[in-house]
């Protein structure tokens, strides 16, 4: 018997074309119908493995999740900054990698396996590592506006590269603005890996006065 020309459909598939579609032309070109052409298959074939439009978007959301690492909340021993530390710089190059899906996945974990497989291994590192639960959940939610903040959109590049913008009049302290644009990874990079420092450091003034209550 001849093999089918086209691989068999799978949720797999269907979720790596979708994602592929969004990374190269954002949240709107995704239907039913486009994918399906992506695919080669029929429209309804793609409803035997995913029921709507926001199951499939929950399931290329989760993919983007899967990809983060969270190794270091697994190794015995590991410094609680440590861990947040590695975790934020991982979740931030898988964000940073799918950009176009970050506002959907801003929206919170609901049931996506691997974002609550997420959520559980950050709270359980902190509460083991002496946080009380109430804050061990804020640091959680901390870390995640700040990472998800970091990947919606580039600072750097939210500034015209035409000097001409940039009146002194008007702007005194901008004169070098328009250069950052093109300076965008420098730029980002430094303003994240800045945050995180800082919010590390806060952190850890935090966790000292909690220590020391009898």
């Amino acid at each position: 018997m001849a093999r089918p020309r086209t691989p068999l459909l799978s949720r797999e598939r269907i979720v790596a074309a979708a994602l592929r579609l969004i990374d190269d032309e954002g949240l709107d070109a995704l239907s039913t119908r486009r994918l399906a052409t992506e695919l080669s298959v029929s429209g309804p074939s793609l409803y035997n493995h995913f029921a709507t439009k926001d199951d499939l978007l929950d399931a290329v959301v989760d993919s983007v999740i899967g990809e983060v690492d969270l190794s270091m909340f697994k190794a015995a021993g590991t410094p609680w900054p440590e861990a947040l530390r590695d975790w934020a710089r991982s979740y931030r190059a898988a964000l940073a990698a799918h950009p176009n899906i970050v506002p959907v996945l801003a929206q919170g974990p609901g049931r996506r396996p691997n974002a609550l497989r997420l959520a559980d291994a950050v709270f359980g590192h902190l509460v083991e590592s002496g946080w009380p639960r109430g804050q061990a959940t804020r640091i959680g939610a901390l870390m995640r506006y700040f990472v998800t903040g970091s990947a919606l959109a580039s600072f750097a590049a939210g500034f015209p590269a035409d000097a001409e913008v940039y009146d002194a009049a008007d702007y005194p302290h901008l004169g070098e603005a328009h250069r950052l644009a093109g300076h965008r990874g420098a730029v980002d990079e430094g303003a994240f890996e800045t945050g995180l420092e800082a919010l590390l450091d806060g952190l850890a003034l935090r966790y000292a006065r909690f220590a020391e209550r009898p």
